[in-house]
C-alpha cells in the first residue's frame, strides 16, 4: 500500500509539468497553446475558459491542470475550477481537501473565500468541486454560477474550468454558456472522429465559442515539428 501511495504521488508532480519541468518540449507547448488561446481572442478578453472532451479519458483534466499552470507562469492571477461535478479529479493532481467547494458555494453554503485554496504554484488558487451533487447540471445552470464568475473575474485575470465530457452529460453545454470560450481536447488513435465532431456541434448549439482543438497524446517521429500534451 505504501508503495501503491508512492507512485500516485509521483504520478500527480508528473502531471504538473509545466510546474515540474517548466524547460521540457512538452510544458514549451503548454505555453504555445496559451499564446494561441491569447491571440483567439481578437474582438473580446479571453478571461473564462471551459475545457472539455468529447469523451472520458481523452486528457483534459491534464490539459486543464497544465494550462492553467502556464498562465499562471506568464504572471496573471488565475482560478482553476473543477466544475467536474460528477468525477472531480483537480484535487488530486494538485493534492488538495476536497471537503467543501464549488457545490457548497453554489447552494450558499459557504463564500468564494472560504473554498479556495492557495496551490504550490505562484498566481494560481484552486476552486475545488466540494462533495458530488445530486444535480450537477442544474446548479452549473443557475444563476449562482453566473454570480460566481462574475465575482471571479473581479478577482482574478483568468478563470479555467475543468469540466465534463460533452457526449456524456450536458453540463459542459450549459457551462458554455456562462463563459468567454470553450476548448475540446481530443486524444490521438482514441477519439473517434464522429465523436469529435459531434462534441463540437453541440458545443455550438449551445452557443459556445469554440476557441479551438488540443490533440493530445500524439505519436512522434525524429525531427518532427508537432505538438504534444500529455505523458
Amino acid at each position: 500500500m505504501a508503495r501503491k501511495n508512492t507512485v500516485q504521488r509521483v504520478n500527480h508532480q508528473r502531471q504538473l509539468i509545466t510546474h515540474e519541468e517548466p524547460k521540457s518540449p512538452i510544458s514549451e507547448q503548454y505555453r504555445t497553446l496559451r499564446t494561441n488561446l491569447q491571440f483567439s481572442a481578437v474582438d473580446t478578453e479571453l478571461r473564462s475558459i471551459v475545457i472539455t472532451s468529447s469523451s472520458p479519458s481523452e486528457g483534459k483534466s491534464l490539459t486543464t491542470a497544465n494550462l492553467a499552470v502556464a498562465f499562471a507562469q506568464q504572471g496573471k492571477s488565475v482560478l482553476l475550477i473543477d466544475a467536474d461535478l460528477r468525477k472531480p479529479t483537480v484535487h488530486y493532481t494538485f493534492r488538495i481537501n476536497n471537503t467543501f467547494g464549488l457545490s457548497n458555494l453554489l447552494i450558499g453554503e459557504h463564500t468564494l473565500e472560504d473554498c479556495v485554496t492557495n496551490s504550490k504554484v505562484d498566481n494560481l488558487d484552486i476552486l475545488p468541486c466540494g462533495p458530488v451533487p445530486p444535480n450537477p447540471s442544474e446548479l452549473l445552470g443557475s444563476r449562482s454560477m453566473q454570480k460566481l464568475i462574475d465575482t471571479a473575474k473581479e478577482s482574478y485575470d483568468m478563470v479555467i474550468f475543468d469540466s465534463p465530457p460533452v457526449l456524456a452529460v450536458t453540463d459542459s453545454q450549459v457551462l458554455a454558456n456562462h463563459t468567454d470560450g470553450v476548448l475540446l481536447v481530443v486524444r490521438s488513435k482514441k477519439t473517434e472522429k464522429d465523436a469529435a465532431s459531434r462534441a463540437k456541434e453541440l458545443l455550438v448549439q449551445a452557443k459556445a465559442n469554440v476557441l479551438g482543438v488540443v490533440l493530445n497524446d500524439k505519436d512522434t517521429k525524429e525531427g518532427e515539428y508537432f505538438y504534444y500534451y500529455g505523458n
